[in-house]
């Protein structure tokens, strides 16, 4: 067997060791440009090292085995992976053939000023203030973003929240339902977790080819900071500030150019349509 290795900002060869320990597999650094110079990849790293990959991953279809290594690690903890050692694990099994690769859902951001490059992401999209801390986050070192950065840079952003008018055009197979609400912030999931462990969508099912849509009204700063708790359980579904829906596709639209973030990362301005791609990634994991 042959193994392709990413390994993301942060991450070095020495994590590698005990994957080449009693294993007969060949290690080639880097991605390969075809699939036939490799018969899986291992990605050490986060949300943004597998982000940065997707469109890759998904033109080669070769079998993906994350082992997380990053700041934020939502991909792989929807995955049940929460160690290398989970992931060390998983890859002895697809060694011995006990496993095989499973082919899961991503969601993809098209800009109405570029449709002709869409984009991948594996884990949320997001718009108004997930997307105002995303930004403030990746300004901060690369530690401090992985030891709670998410949630420090929402709670300096407490005071002054972006609320907008946010119209959202959603369809599922011939069903199209229309709406234009005051929004405080509005996420886009392909999985549940965002923010370094917030289960912001903890219905999501990376393979049932919809997004969970959670779209959360203005609230005061207190009452934000009083339901932030509530969001790392998936609770914040039952305010009656939060309103939640499933969605094949989605046309998102505003009043005035607003930022979406996927995965951490700045993806384009509004107007835009976020929408899934049903079992495009091939994954290791064990579902169970």
């Amino acid at each position: 067997m042959r193994a392709a290795i990413i390994f993301g900002l942060g991450t070095s060869p020495r994590g590698l060791e005990f994957f080449k320990a009693n294993s007969a597999t060949e290690w080639l650094e880097g991605l390969p440009a075809s699939s036939s110079e490799a018969d899986a990849i291992l990605i050490f790293g986060g949300d943004g090292t597998i982000h940065r990959h997707l469109s890759a991953l998904v033109r080669l279809q070769l079998p993906v085995l994350i082992v997380p290594a990053g700041s934020g690690n939502d991909f792989a903890r929807a995955l049940k992976l929460r160690s290398v050692q989970d992931s060390l694990r998983l890859w002895r099994a697809f060694e011995s053939g006990k496993i095989q690769a499973r082919a899961i859902d991503l969601g993809v951001i098209t800009s109405s000023a570029a449709p002709e490059h869409p984009h991948y992401f594996c884990c949320v999209a997001g718009i108004g203030l997930d997307s105002a801390v995303a930004r403030r986050a990746n300004e901060m070192p690369r530690w401090l973003r992985g030891h709670g950065g998410y949630v420090l840079a929402l709670l300096r952003l407490l005071a002054k929240l972006p609320a907008f008018p946010l119209r959202l055009t959603q369809f599922n197979s011939a069903d199209r339902a229309d709406s234009e609400t005051c929004t405080l912030l509005a996420a886009f999931a392909n999985t549940e977790f965002y923010g370094d462990g917030m289960r912001i969508a903890p219905e999501a099912d990376f393979t049932d080819g919809k997004l969970d849509i959670c779209r959360i009204s203005p609230l005061s700063p207190l009452k934000l900071f009083c339901m932030l708790p509530t969001v790392y359980f998936g609770r914040h579904l039952r305010l009656p500030e939060v309103e939640h829906a499933r969605a094949e596709r989605v046309v998102v639209q505003t009043n005035t150019p607003q930022e979406i973030y996927a995965d951490g990362e700045f993806i384009c301005n509004t107007p835009a349509e976020v929408s899934v791609v049903p079992k495009v990634l091939r994954v290791i994991y064990s579902p169970t």
